[in-house]
């Protein structure tokens, strides 16, 4: 067993010598996503698993260890955690925990210590945390980002987005039933080489692989008919874990609808951008800033490829640039409007809007109040000045029923046939 390490606060570290031997679990939030970015992890030396796990017992234990007041994602990632932790599949000597941080006011940066303390209560107070963060929030010795493994996991951002962006779009009109998911699965298997050969980690051989993603996804052989649209946004967990939203997009498609959800790229630049935003209502540290710039402009850098890959070798529908994304919140709310979600969920209904999806799931953790705010808040303003905009909002926690949200998302589908 590898000696446990403590720093000042008695937060147990994650050592150099844990590296080698153990390995980190994730929770899942993004199938094709966190499948690249397993691989990035793998290629820098660490054992890592990202749980797919959805049965019942992942909330029953998230009550169980959590206070029920508590936000809906944080009570399911530490319930799937703790969960897998009780399995009997892991060695509890060999093993480490992984979430993410992202340093603003949200509850969601404090989501690591509510795990801490319900696996103490658990019994797995011996047990490491890691933080992945940008903004500096813990240091491990053993889990450090430098810059390459930065672009990996950014680069497994964009990979994930396009393969989403593409397959959600085919898959409804695929000839073959099942061929979209075949494709993305081909995909998943030549891109994971790419982060074991740190050489073809560049963004020209990023650029090369985008296009040809949008080549093979033009020649998939579908028959597009009349199907309607429908967006997904929402709170980033809910929005995209299937864990979270009872498999909305699955339900969606077996209603015969085309789903289009917004990146998570468009998250990760707002969330870049909302530094810039306070260093300019506040000031700030210029060398800070000048870093965060940079960092801003090279994921933008990065998504604009993947939006001209789509737009010059497909007939799909690629997503606006962040700028112009931002630009359509004027009028609706500030760009200082950043806890959690922020302005990017009202924008992200607005994007959706403007390109003809005007039947909008706004999903949200019950009693969260960012997407109170900026979700379900808009929704009436949002409604008045596009009058065919037809947005239902579900909330979900665990005493909400699968039956319950899904009769209201067929009542706004019914609303959406009848003014079609």
């Amino acid at each position: 067993m590898a000696e446990l390490k403590y720093d000042k606060t008695g937060r147990l570290l994650f050592t150099k010598e844990m590296k080698k031997d153990f390995l980190i679990l994730s929770p899942q939030m993004l199938p094709i996503h966190f499948e690249f970015l397993k691989q990035s992890f793998i290629s820098e030396g660490f054992k890592f698993e990202v749980l797919n796990t959805n049965q019942r017992s992942i909330v029953d234990e998230g009550l169980k260890n959590v206070h029920n007041d508590t936000c809906y994602p944080a009570l399911l990632v530490i319930g799937q955690m703790i969960d897998a932790l009780k399995s009997g599949k892991y060695d509890l000597e060999k093993v480490a925990l992984i979430i993410t941080q992202t340093g603003g006011g949200c509850r969601a940066s404090n989501y690591i210590h509510l795990l801490r303390k319900a696996m103490k209560k658990a019994g797995f107070g011996n047990i490491p945390v890691v933080s992945l963060n940008l903004s500096g929030l813990e240091k491990n010795p053993g889990f450090k980002l430098d810059f390459r493994f930065i672009k990996k996991i950014v680069f497994s951002l964009i990979y994930g987005d396009m393969l989403m962006l593409l397959a959600n779009q085919a898959r409804p009109y695929e000839n073959v039933k099942g061929s979209t998911d075949d494709l993305v699965g081909k995909w998943e298997k030549s891109i994971a080489k790419v982060f074991h050969d740190n050489k073809e980690l560049t963004f020209k051989r990023m650029t090369s692989t985008l296009k040809e993603i949008a080549i093979d996804f033009e020649s998939l052989p579908i028959t597009r008919v009349p199907k309607l649209k429908v967006g997904i946004v929402g709170e980033i967990y809910v929005k995209f874990a299937p864990l979270g939203n009872n498999n909305l997009e699955e339900f969606l498609v077996s209603e015969g609808v085309e789903t289009v959800v917004p990146g998570v790229m468009d998250f990760v630049i707002f969330k870049t951008d909302n530094r810039l935003v306070d260093a300019s209502l506040y000031g700030g540290n210029f060398l800070k800033s000048a870093v965060v710039r940079f960092l801003k402009n090279m994921f933008i850098k990065y998504q604009n490829d993947m939006i001209k890959a789509v737009k010059e070798n497909t007939s799909f529908t690629a997503p606006v640039h962040f700028e112009d994304l931002k630009k359509l919140v004027t009028g609706y709310v500030g760009h200082g409007n950043k806890m959690g979600e922020g302005w990017l969920l009202t924008g992200e209904m607005l994007e959706l809007i403007n390109q003809g999806v005007s039947n909008i799931v706004c999903t949200q953790p019950f009693g969260c109040l960012p997407n109170h705010i900026s979700g379900k808040g808009m929704i009436g303003l949002i409604k008045r000045n596009n009058p065919l905009a037809n947005i239902v909002s579900i909330d979900y926690d665990p005493g909400a029923t699968r039956i319950n949200q899904e009769n209201r998302i067929k009542l706004m589908l019914a609303s959406a046939k009848l003014k079609d």
